[in-house]
């Protein structure tokens, strides 16, 4: 694994940031002494991302969803009706 010093890392960082996303982690080290490890984060896979629409079918919305508690909330909050 490359060990970089952190003056390299602070000059080279979006050029080692893209290696490391590619799959080449580093270190970085100062005085010699490495601090850290820079590794590409795991992201999800096709099958592990979710979206939108993933419950379609499987929810009924009311018809009167949109009346729904009309009386209360005007009988709270002073509406006409």
């Amino acid at each position: 694994m490359r060990t970089v010093n952190i003056h390299e890392a602070k000059t080279q960082l979006s050029r080692l940031v893209d290696q490391a996303a590619k799959g080449e982690p580093f270190i970085i080290a100062k005085a010699g002494k490495p601090l850290v490890k820079v590794t590409p984060l795991d992201a999800p896979t096709g099958a592990q991302v979710r979206r939108l629409g993933f419950m379609a079918g499987q929810i009924a919305t009311p018809d009167d969803f949109d009346q729904m508690g009309r009386a209360e909330i005007e009988r709270l909050f002073g509406g006409e009706g």
